[in-house]
């Protein structure tokens, strides 16, 4: 008795301990490594927000570096503090390309992302903000339908209408900036969720609606940090990561299939372990349970003394 309940303890501690092993296995699938991707770190739905709040470019790009507001997440220079980030606008006639880029050092600059504003023959004004390809992939673009244009937009159409140039670089700041350390992507998220317009509409495609504004980011694009880093482009970055996450879940299907058959030899062990307890001949108590015969066998002695004396 004592070894077939030994036995069923057995069985459960290792169906517990495999138990746990396989669900702390599998955390390891819960976290994708694409979530800690710095594309991550600058929610272009936040940006087009701001973009579509703001009185004009200058007030744009205050509010990409409001420290309170905390929009960006991105330290693409690696020196712990999150990076400052200038407007820089181009326009072609009716086109205009705002490009936002992350200053990393004496004249070391990334475009993040474009805003690409044009009004057609109709008068109608099409907004696309676009990830840079180095930061987001290929075709990284949403599409803000605002409930109001921008108060600015009425600027961009006047024959005097200079381009917005940000006076700003390396180590020389607007008063109000001051430098933030950057957080947690989980924590970043949550933080810059409260900044994204409700009121608006974010439509995602894959389509650059303007040829004119391909062509200007083509001709004044900031690509210091992507030439320096090839081996950080996205392309390169999800490659790694799919195959990291593919060596996870080989790990995990591993470490399932191992314990799995741990726990088929246990279960036949145990089997095995049952079947010799039943097969084991019961033991009789002749002190309780066999008085009777006794007897008989003293009594077939005593007859055959008898018959002995005759």
């Amino acid at each position: 008795m004592k070894n077939l309940l030994n036995s069923k303890f057995l069985i459960v501690f290792i169906f517990v301990v495999g138990i746990s092993t396989v669900l702390s296995a599998q955390d390891v699938t819960t976290v994708d490594a694409l979530s800690e991707d710095i594309s991550n770190n600058l929610d272009l739905e936040a940006v087009a927000s701001i973009f579509g709040d703001s009185k004009d470019l200058e007030d744009f790009e205050n509010r990409l570096n409001d420290p309170k507001a905390q929009i960006s997440n991105l330290d693409l220079n690696g020196d712990n503090n999150v990076d400052y980030l200038r407007v820089v606008e181009v326009a072609e006639n009716n086109t205009h390309l705002i490009a936002i880029q992350a200053v990393l050092g004496k004249d070391l600059y990334q475009d993040v992302a474009t805003i690409e504003v044009e009004k057609d023959n109709n008068g109608a004004t099409s907004v696309q903000v676009v990830g840079d390809v180095y930061m987001y992939g290929p075709n990284y673009i949403i599409e803000p339908i605002y409930v109001h244009p921008p108060v600015f937009f009425t600027f961009f159409w006047r024959p005097y209408y200079r381009p917005y140039h940000s006076i700003f670089y390396w180590g020389y700041y607007p008063g109000h900036f001051h430098y933030w350390h950057p957080v947690h992507v989980n924590v970043y998220r949550t933080n810059v969720h409260v900044h994204i317009n409700r009121h608006y509409t974010f439509r995602r495609t894959n389509v650059r609606r303007s040829n004119v504004a391909v062509n200007l980011h083509v001709t004044h694009r900031r690509n210091d940090y992507g030439r320096r880093h090839p081996n950080r482009a996205y392309v390169s970055r999800t490659r790694r990561i799919s195959h990291t996450n593919s060596v996870r879940r080989n790990t995990v299907r591993s470490q399932q299939h191992s314990i799995a058959k741990k726990r088929t030899a246990k279960a036949n062990q145990s089997r095995v372990a049952r079947k010799k307890t039943k097969a084991k001949p019961r033991k009789t108590n002749y002190k309780k349970r066999g008085n009777t015969n006794i007897r008989k066998q003293k009594a077939g002695k005593r007859g055959s003394k008898r018959k002995k004396r005759h």
